[in-house]
């Protein structure tokens, strides 16, 4: 007779035998990676706002349906093969049903949504926690809730201006087409070509950067201004945000608002010669000198740094702007404002004067009365510093001949004349020399014999394996920065008795150049030859303008 021991252990190992672990833990595994499933889709389908009941039960279905199947299917890898592809089918019929339902960018199991799994980095939520949007108003801006209009304008708005202050770009234009909105950088001077927009993201974008810079977001034809502030790793960018209605759409730019810093003279650019010449006004009494060059040539930063070339404590500086750019220190800087003040640019010139300053700087010098009472001031013991929009050092003394009217009291006070252009500087990190091309050496007057070597923009690093990649110093564009070239006349008396017997613009050039006044030409191939700059970006600046288009696309 057998102990009750022993039939245990005989049903222990016959109940063993049912149960295989190599087959069991992959059930379980595909079972509950099944689970979660069904948790997804009884949530998405609140948020994308379609059937909860038919579709959590038909997903719920399907993966029953794929158990049992698996379970009385004799061939275990032929059961779990089915249960695989009928949950799979499931689960693919949903996304079909509900990416139909909601727009692009918000669909899942794309090639763009697998592809951004991949390229976004893992902390960019906290990334999103940590950048804080403060509204015109100096609000701050809470995380919106997932899946919200709010969201998704705070998200595109996060990762277009977080993108923006990677690649240096000052400014942001968004130009209306009609599937999508054109995007474009301008870094350095120079528009880079952005991916798309489409006009879905901009419904989301458009409203929050409206309502973070405290514009009506209803208009669409008027324009509009607003400023915002975004506060990331420490540091503080602004932008201003402007809208205008057009035939196409609606036109947004996005304005960074640099640091109100006021360069030196030291930081022009200027060849040491020129610098010698400039610094040197600040010792004399009185005196007029024209700063020119074409709209966003950097004329107001040359501007500013004459002016604080001199001592503003032992002097009293006074300026006449229609906008300032920044702030200059113990200088009583006075704003025209016609709408406001009632009287005429000349008569607030006249008004500023009187006040008796040493130094007076008068910006965008257009009128008549305005120069005479410039010029008239430059001999009547004052330092006279005017800005004009011409192309040259001859385009602008013309300028202010046909302004002025009267040679003699132009000539008697004119100290000089500079026009300047802004050239990128090369990315020290990846810059490459080459070997110029002899031939276009001499087309530019230059011995070939004596420069070896020039330098173009390189845009890639290269590891120790010769794989490639992206300069983190310049983002891919080559350049770091813009520094100034400068055609600069200073006038003796020989010059000005020129000035007024010449009989044609012509003769004053001419006497110009017998002064050893350099081209803005022959100062930009002196930094191309240093290495500061390359020549397609000398050509690029100096060729005569034209349509503005992209200089490229953007780096990856």
């Amino acid at each position: 007779m057998e102990s009750p021991m022993q039939d245990f252990a005989v049903i222990a190992v016959a109940y063993g035998g049912y149960i295989s672990l190599v087959k069991f833990i992959p059930f379980l595994v595909l079972f509950f990676l099944w689970w979660p499933l069904i948790g997804w889709v009884y949530e998405d389908t609140e948020r994308v706002e379609t059937n909860r009941p038919l579709w959590t039960g038909a997903v719920l279905g399907a993966g029953v349906l794929a158990v049992l199947f698996w379970l009385l299917v004799p061939i275990y890898l032929v059961g779990m093969f089915i249960y695989v592809i009928t949950v799979i089918t499931g689960a693919l019929v949903y996304v079909k049903h509900r990416n139909a339902r909601v727009m692009d960018f918000d669909r899942v199991l794309t090639a763009d949504h697998i592809k951004s799994l991949f390229s976004r980095s893992a902390d960019q939520g906290s990334e999103m926690k940590n950048t804080v949007f403060i509204t015109a108003n100096k609000n701050e801006v809470e995380l919106p809730q997932p899946r919200t209009p709010e969201f998704y304008g705070y998200k595109h708005c996060f990762e277009l201006v977080t993108d923006a202050i990677w690649r240096r770009a000052d400014t942001v234009t968004f130009t209306p087409g009609p599937q999508a909105y054109a995007v474009t950088y301008t870094v350095d001077g120079a528009a880079f070509q952005q991916p798309e927009i489409t006009k879905e993201q901009m419904d989301f974008l458009l409203p929050f950067l409206k309502q973070i810079a405290d514009l009506d977001t209803k208009e669409r034809r008027k324009p509009q201004k607003g400023k915002f502030k975004v506060l990331r790793d420490k540091d503080t960018f602004e932008w201003e945000v402007q809208t205008a209605g057009s035939t196409a759409g609606e036109q947004i730019r996005l304005v960074r608002s640099l640091a109100e810093s006021v360069t030196k003279l030291t930081d022009l650019g200027l060849m040491p010669e020129q610098f010698e010449r400039l610094s040197a006004m600040r010792d004399l009494k009185e005196g007029l000198f024209i700063v020119s060059g074409p709209k966003r040539s950097g004329v107001t930063t040359t501007f500013y740094a004459l002016i604080r070339n001199h001592d503003s404590y032992t002097n009293n500086i006074n300026t006449l702007e229609r906008r300032t750019s920044g702030v200059l220190p113990n200088v009583t800087q006075t704003i025209f404002d016609q709408a406001k003040s009632g009287v005429t640019f000349a008569e607030e010139l006249a008004r500023v004067i009187r006040m008796g300053p040493d130094i007076v700087g008068v910006a965008d010098c257009e009128e008549t009365k305005a120069a005479q009472a410039a010029c008239s001031g430059a001999i009547d013991q004052k330092i006279v510093y005017v800005t004009l929009e011409a192309d040259s050092v001859i385009t602008a003394l013309r300028k202010w001949m046909k302004l002025v009217g009267d040679r003699k009291l132009l000539s008697h006070g004119l100290l000089g004349i500079c026009n300047q252009r802004l050239l990128r500087v090369l990315c020290t990190e990846c810059k490459q020399a080459y070997a110029p091309n002899k031939e276009l050496m001499r087309k530019f007057n230059l011995n070939p014999e004596k420069t070896k070597a020039l330098y173009r923009a390189g845009k890639v690093l290269y590891d120790k394996h010769g794989k490639p990649s992206t300069c983190d110093h310049c983002q891919g564009t080559g350049f770091v920065g813009r520094t100034g070239v400068f055609e600069l006349v200073m006038l003796n008396d020989d010059l000005k008795k020129v000035i007024r017997k010449a009989k044609t613009m012509q003769e004053i050039s001419t006497e110009f150049r017998r002064a050893k006044m350099l081209l803005l030409q022959e100062q930009a191939l002196r930094k191309v030859i240093n290495g500061t700059t390359s020549i397609n970006e000398m050509i690029r600046v100096l060729s005569p303008p034209k349509k503005s288009t992209p200089v490229g696309k953007a780096e990856p």
